[in-house]
């Protein structure tokens, strides 16, 4: 096709419509903000805890920060609450197909979620296995039951097919992973049915 600059535009044959651009990150936080909006639940995305060290400023409106590091470690990525119980959890994506490497989470962050389950609240995680635009939501006991019996460094798309949930994208909310929290921790009841 011939446009008024002269550029001719060719068709495109490999264009994928999976997840529209969007990251794992973003369909979570779009999905929050569907939540929130929803008045279902509170979940906010953590902030990352950075000590800034160096500033350049140009002027009151125009800083620049040069320099900064971790104070501490983060815990995990999302918290909030819903249905009156405290909700924890990462959010993790990997372009290998077969497996999820464990080196993906940090040693901190397993430890938290384990004490987020041991005080009564709701851990888990959401993985996405990006290059089959698959995604799933592996509940903490099932993630932690695996971490206790098994010496790999991954975990098999296997183990996510067998004891996760599989999270397909939805126009609204994008993935509705309250939806499996309903079915493990309340019977799968929805609040108006309770």
């Amino acid at each position: 096709m011939n446009y008024p600059t002269g550029v001719k535009q060719g068709r495109h044959n490999n264009i994928t419509y999976g997840n529209r651009g969007m990251g794992l990150e973003s369909d979570v936080n779009v999905t929050n903000e569907y939540y929130l909006l929803h008045d279902k639940a509170v979940i906010h995305k953590k902030p990352t805890p950075i000590t800034i060290s160096k500033v350049d400023y140009h002027s009151r409106v125009d800083a620049v920060i040069k320099e900064g590091y971790f104070r501490t470690p983060s815990t995990t990525d999302y918290n909030g609450v819903y249905r009156g119980r405290y909700i924890d959890f990462e959010a993790k994506e990997t372009t290998i197909k077969t497996y999820f490497p464990l080196r993906n989470i940090h040693e901190h962050q397993i430890r938290h979620l384990k004490k987020i389950m041991e005080h009564g609240g709701i851990g888990f995680v959401i993985v996405r296995f990006t290059t089959i635009n698959e995604t799933y939501f592996l509940d903490g006991p099932k993630l932690m039951n695996f971490l206790s019996h098994e010496t790999r460094k991954s975990i098999p798309i296997s183990y996510f097919r067998k004891e996760g949930y599989l999270l397909k994208d939805k126009f609204q909310p994008r993935i509705d992973y309250l939806e499996i929290i309903d079915k493990i921790y309340f019977g799968g009841k929805k609040d108006e049915e309770i």
